[in-house]
C-alpha cells in the first residue's frame, strides 16, 4: 500500500471512524473529490475544488452544499432548497462516513 501526503487545515476535526457521521475533517473530498465534485470541479484526482472551509465551525464544507447557485449554473432556475437537497443526495450527505482513507500525522 501506498501512501500519500493530503495537506489539512491545522484545525480540522480529526476524521471519524467509518460510519459515523460527516463531522468537516475534509480528509474524503482534499484526497479525491466524490462523483458531484468531479463533475462540478472537473477533476477526477487531488483535491475536490468545490470543497470550502468555514472559518467560524473550523469545518470543510461542500461548496454545494453551502451554495448551491453557484455550483450548478444550469440549475439557476431551481429554488437553492431544492438544488441543496439534491447536492445532499448526490454526496449521500447524512449516511455516514464511507472513506477508507487513514489520516495520520508524519512519522
Amino acid at each position: 500500500m501506498s501512501a500519500r501526503v493530503i495537506l489539512l487545515r491545522p484545525g480540522a476535526p480529526a476524521k471519524p471512524v467509518a460510519g459515523q457521521p460527516c463531522n468537516g475533517c475534509g480528509v474524503c473530498c482534499t484526497a479525491q473529490p466524490c462523483p458531484l465534485g468531479q463533475w462540478l470541479s472537473r477533476r477526477r484526482h487531488g483535491e475536490c475544488r468545490v470543497l470550502g472551509w468555514d472559518v467560524a465551525t473550523q469545518r470543510y464544507r461542500c461548496g454545494q452544499l453551502e451554495d448551491p447557485q453557484r455550483w450548478l449554473r444550469w440549475l439557476r432556475w431551481l429554488p437553492a432548497p431544492l438544488a441543496r437537497g439534491l447536492a445532499r443526495r448526490w454526496i449521500a450527505a447524512g449516511r455516514g462516513c464511507d472513506s477508507d482513507y487513514e489520516a495520520g500525522l508524519p512519522g
